[in-house]
């Protein structure tokens, strides 16, 4: 009898290590990010241990994006929800409420020094340099105890006015990424929601974040060497104003024909406005946007004979390519200003000239990072 039952429980045994990877593979904790700058960010603290799916894909705007069903149903099995907040993604709380989804939440931008937004007009400059002390980058102590970044009572940041706009980002800019020492703020919040929604592979978590949190200062680094050889004078064109973050950090000045949202027209007033600002400053070349109609720069190209430098992501990432993620985003948007816009032999001394200095305050050793349960 025993050598007529071993072949079967060989056959079961087998089975059943066969099916192992599978069921390990259904436990890793589902996570579903808003778009794709967050989603990779993500993907580079969870690792092998989570699943994460992006609402809005990449070269897509998460301005304009409508929420489906399929979203809904996602939400309502996911382990974790991501966004940035800030009103970037109007349309998430909603999506939220519609799913009844209940399990933990991240505001991605919880904690940064925030930029306000005052609605500047074309012909004023949308750097941002009307607010520099209040949002001085040595200012931003990332002190980041459990009690700054607690997850259960995200859901209400910034998103309290439901009768608002989807698309309505109101005084704040909410392209808090855009400047690297922020994304490291993002890192640790997306890193404490994990630890908070899949508790067993917090060590896994603490050390993947705190290796990319040395790939963002090793990254910035680079790109502050290359932004030095551009004068502190320049003005640079984009389609939509979602680069007042780098400019606050890294000194260049952004111009824009219209806000906050990509779906905004301008009048031909501003239009016209624009092209004045543009003569007035000298401005050497304008850029397209992944995620924007190139329509209005390819306008402004014509009646200034300006030449279109390149395209630069600033709210989603390329679907192919080194702008495919985060950190390859920011070293693309570096080059490609640097390339248009650097004069040889030009280098300021010392960073001061352009934007903050980040290294006081982020050193990222365990005692900073640590997350203890």
């Amino acid at each position: 009898m025993l050598r007529s039952l071993r072949p079967s429980a060989l056959v079961i045994g087998a089975s059943a290590m066969l099916a192992l990877p599978a069921a390990f593979a259904a436990e890793r904790p589902q996570v579903i990010a808003s778009f794709s700058i967050l989603a990779d960010m993500v993907e580079n603290v969870g690792g092998e241990h989570v699943d994460v799916m992006s609402l809005v894909d990449p070269d897509s705007d998460t301005h304009v994006y409508s929420p489906s069903p399929g979203d809904a149903r996602a939400l309502a099995d996911a382990d974790l929800v991501v966004f940035n907040g800030l009103r970037f993604e109007g349309w998430m709380e909603r999506l939220i409420d519609s799913s009844d989804y209940a399990g933990p939440r991240v505001v991605a931008s919880e904690g940064v020094d925030e930029l306000g937004y005052p609605g500047h007009a074309p012909d004023q400059a949308h750097g941002h340099d009307d607010t520099p002390d209040e949002h001085g980058h040595d200012d931003h102590g990332h002190d980041h105890d459990d009690d700054d970044h607690g997850h259960d009572e995200h859901g209400d940041e910034g998103h309290d006015d439901h009768a608002q706009d989807d698309h309505d980002h109101g005084d704040r800019d909410p392209h808090a990424w855009q400047d690297l020492a922020m994304a490291q703020v993002y890192v640790v919040n997306i890193r404490d929601g994990l630890i908070e929604a899949d508790p067993a592979n917090e060590i896994a978590y603490n050390e993947n974040a705190e290796r990319y949190l040395n790939e963002i200062e090793a990254t910035e680094e680079e790109i502050r060497e290359l932004l030095t050889e551009i004068p502190d004078s320049t003005s640079v064109i984009t389609g939509h104003d979602s680069f007042g973050y780098f400019s606050n950090a890294y000194g260049l000045r952004f111009l824009s024909p219209v806000g906050l949202s990509s779906e905004a027209e301008p009048s031909a007033a501003d239009m016209a406005r624009l092209i004045d600002v543009i003569r007035e400053q000298n401005v050497q070349a304008l850029f397209h946007e992944n995620m924007t109609s190139p329509a209005i720069i390819n306008q402004l190209a014509e009646e200034t004979g300006l030449p279109i430098a390149g395209t630069l992501y600033a709210d989603a990432l390329a679907a192919e390519g080194e702008a495919s993620t985060y950190l390859g985003m920011m070293r693309h948007n570096a080059k490609t200003l640097h390339d248009a816009l650097a004069e040889p032999g030009h280098d300021d001394d010392g960073d001061d000239d352009h934007g903050h200095d980040h290294d006081d305050g982020h050193g990222h050793d365990e005692d900073n990072h640590g997350h203890s349960h």
